[in-house]
């Protein structure tokens, strides 16, 4: 099946007549608010675990204008995928193949959301921050939507170096340089990603395989992907712990680190030996209570250690 469709064949007519809270709505669904709020949340640990005197009205700032460029990503992504969208069930009813939104005006909204939040962290916060999450939305909507995800089945590995770098951009925004401490976090990011997408995948496959995207159950078969979501897992759990290890979180943390991922392998070997839908679709929830749990351990490991030094 070929790969683009046309969206003059799928896409319904732009609705002529929207209020403004409609549309301000769909415009808000065009950033991709659930991804959104990952975003913040992993680069609000990264900004507060960073070493440096607090700066409330700049940390508030950079936040920002991370979630600006996540936002951003995400309209151009839904602006360049329309066509697949509008033959998947998962994305059929976004705002642009349901018709509520044009192509044109989610290029438009991407593309200003993208100058404004790179070139108000550049003037407010920092460069290297700016340049950081400039790279990210080009990276996410150039190499992974453009290129990888109709290109090859490894889209999810490479195209998560994307996803990964928040944490990143959160500690260069507090301190303008780059340390292991924060690409520690990006690594756990970056493992995390293929199991939790690929578990959705395993029972959307014939989602993906109607829209032409060739996801890993689809081109390899879904053992492989079991496979493969197993093999990551046993990889990150260990690397949850990677803070502690490095000296930048307590013991408690590194403990409760490698209990979460002990667990995700665990429920990673269930769906391994099982095959099950079911169990699919447990990793897939449980991998994003993984992530939450985790980057929120770190982050109250961080605000106590700050508390007992104080006093």
């Amino acid at each position: 099946m070929s790969l683009t469709v046309q969206d003059n064949a799928l896409a319904k007519p732009v609705e002529a007549h929207r209020s403004r809270a409609t549309l301000l709505s769909d415009y808000l669904v065009l950033g991709k608010p659930r991804v959104m709020t990952l975003v913040m949340f992993t680069a609000t640990v990264g900004l507060a675990v960073a070493p440096r005197h607090p700066h409330p009205l700049r940390d508030v700032v950079a936040l920002l204008c991370i979630a600006a460029g996540a936002a951003a990503a995400g309209a151009l992504n839904m602006w360049y995928d329309a066509d697949i969208d509008a033959v998947m069930a998962r994305t059929d009813k976004r705002p642009i193949p349901a018709g509520r939104v044009s192509r044109a005006e989610a290029l438009a909204v991407g593309l200003a959301s993208a100058l404004a939040s790179v070139g108000a962290l550049a003037l407010l916060v920092n460069g290297l921050s700016a340049v950081l999450l400039g790279s990210t939305i080009a990276f996410y909507v150039i190499v992974y939507t453009m290129w990888l995800k109709r290109s090859t089945p490894q889209n999810i590995v490479i195209g998560g170096a994307a996803g990964a770098l928040p944490p990143l951009i959160g500690w260069t925004a507090a301190t303008g340089d780059v340390a292991i401490e924060p690409l520690a976090l990006v690594l756990i990011i970056f493992l995390w990603t293929p199991p939790h997408f690929w578990a959705l995948s395993l029972w959307r496959a014939a989602d993906y395989a109607r829209a032409g995207v060739p996801m890993l159950p689809v081109v390899a078969g879904p053992a492989a992907t079991r496979r493969q979501i197993l093999t990551y897992a046993l990889v990150l759990a260990p690397c949850g712990a990677l803070p502690w290890v490095l000296g930048s979180a307590s013991m408690l943390y590194g403990v409760f680190a490698l209990c979460a991922g002990g667990a995700l392998a665990a429920l990673a070997f269930e769906l391994w030996r099982s095959a099950s839908e079911r169990t699919a679709k447990k990793l897939f929830g449980w991998s994003i209570l993984y992530l939450f749990s985790l980057f929120a351990a770190l982050l109250l490991d961080a605000r106590l250690s700050l508390l007992f030094a104080r006093s």
